[in-house]
């Protein structure tokens, strides 16, 4: 079983001028050190106008950032928005091949609808077309990025003639592709379009255990990539803090783990947003206290949180990933017993703190990763072994490809069309001209002073 970082750039308020770039500098260090201890992937996400809950909006810069502060840790788009409206696909396509490039083929492809109004509405996306879109936006993306040239496509969200997109991608052919799920449709969509599922949920081991059955059930009986190869695995996000005293590492994540789910269903569920005016700290704290709840009762009576459920014969109600190196051993066992393929770390929540979440960090690498790394290879071997066959038909259910561009398509300079529509003589002699000096470096005042005019 493999371990991420998983990032929304949380910023609770209040802000100040200088809040933005320290905590973008503070994740970037966290990551260096996650590469430097072991880890294997930095999941960042992509969400727009989600005030403190993420200010994460250009994932693909922060990741290539990341990218040269670090040599092996994997850079997972936790996930890109593909709806074209967020997105065009070919520009989805030239970002992921241009960070894959600039990594040096260290790329993780995932994608989602997402479904907040603030999102939908802000990008004109209706809610009830949110998955069509996102689809589209993954096809025309996937074929942008693996077709030379890319063929062209008419669809119901985005047209585009035939173009070679450039560049391509080192990995081939493509990236691996991930789907955010938080529900088991989702989950059972990744099996069917043959996509990693980023379960963005708090679920528990045993629950997680039925998602990996029913995942694999579905691959087998009805999987249909959508890519051109297929990523069959599972991958679960939990709360984490890591200390040799419990009572400290609750302390330290339970208010911004807590916050983490609050600021989410603020934007998605229950919550009236009025843009550079609502404080969701402030409320957060509000109705904390009004139900008779702190951090120091919570701690006295360690209570269970964030939906994850106490571990199996836990008296301690141990929350997700937060406590002890050895209590986190035992709990992220569970999820290696259940099949799950990696487990994403959620430590940037809220108001934690940059250096408890390094002390985590370089904790867990030294006495809790070394031990799931020793099984990794073997088990990922395995399971490799055993879907083969699976996934050799699932590939074969693949559609047929598009069809080739047609022998009589060219694409005309704007000037030269218009020469041509024209009919113009004149016009052809001079460019045939202007073609022969430019290949022999001399220059043409009328082109020169063209160019220079706009």
């Amino acid at each position: 079983m493999k371990f991420g970082l998983f990032y929304e750039h949380q910023l609770p308020r209040p802000w100040s001028e200088d809040s933005e770039r320290q905590l973008i500098q503070d994740a970037l260090d966290q990551v260096e050190l996650a590469d430097r201890v072991g880890f294997d992937y930095v999941w960042e996400v992509e969400h727009h106008f989600l005030e403190e809950y993420s200010h994460s909006s250009a994932p693909e810069v922060f990741l290539a950032a990341a990218s040269q502060r670090t040599s092996r840790i994997r850079l997972g788009h936790g996930i890109i928005q593909t709806a074209p409206y967020y997105n065009h696909p070919a520009r989805t396509a030239e970002r992921v091949a241009t960070l894959d490039l600039v990594s040096n083929g260290r790329v993780d492809f995932g994608s989602g609808e997402s479904s907040s109004e603030a999102e939908l509405g802000g990008f004109g996306i209706a809610y009830d077309e949110k998955r069509e879109q996102w689809l589209e936006g993954l096809e025309v993306a996937i074929r942008c990025m693996t077709e030379t040239p890319f063929t062209g496509v008419e669809g119901r969200y985005v047209s585009m003639p035939p173009r070679n997109v450039v560049p391509k991608p080192v990995q081939k052919p493509h990236p691996p592709l991930w789907l955010a799920c938080s529900r088991r449709d989702t989950i059972l969509l990744a099996a069917e379009k043959g996509m990693g599922a980023l379960a963005f949920a708090f679920i528990d081991p045993e629950d997680a255990k039925q998602w990996v059955r029913d995942y694999e059930a579905t691959l087998a009986e009805r999987c249909v990539p959508v890519g051109l190869a297929v990523n069959p695995a599972i991958a679960c996000v939990t709360p984490m803090m890591c200390h040799p005293d419990e009572d400290t590492a609750i302390a330290r994540g339970l208010e911004g783990g807590n916050f983490f789910g609050y600021s989410l269903a603020h934007f998605y569920v229950f919550g009236e947003h009025v843009p550079g005016r609502t404080n969701v700290w402030e409320e957060f704290q509000e109705r904390r206290h009004a139900h008779g709840y702190s951090p120091e009762a919570a701690l006295a009576q360690k209570q269970e949180t964030l939906g994850a459920k106490v571990a199996a014969g836990d008296t301690t109600g141990l929350r997700g990933a937060v406590g002890t190196p050895e209590q986190i051993r035992d709990f992220l066992r569970r999820y290696e017993e259940a099949g799950v393929d990696q487990v994403i770390f959620v430590l940037q929540a809220g108001r934690n703190r940059h250096e408890h979440i390094m002390e985590s960090i370089e904790l867990f690498g030294r006495e809790v990763l070394p031990e799931f790394a020793e099984r990794d290879e073997r088990l990922s071997a395995e399971k490799a072994e055993r879907l083969a066959p699976i996934i050799e038909a699932a590939l074969a259910r693949r559609p047929a490809p598009p069809p080739p561009m047609p022998d009589d398509y060219v694409m005309k300079a704007i000037p030269k069309r218009m020469v041509d529509e024209a009919q113009f003589d004149a016009g052809r002699e001079w460019m045939e001209d202007l073609a022969n000096k430019q290949a022999v470096g001399e220059q043409d005042e009328t082109f020169v002073r063209g160019i220079l005019g706009g």
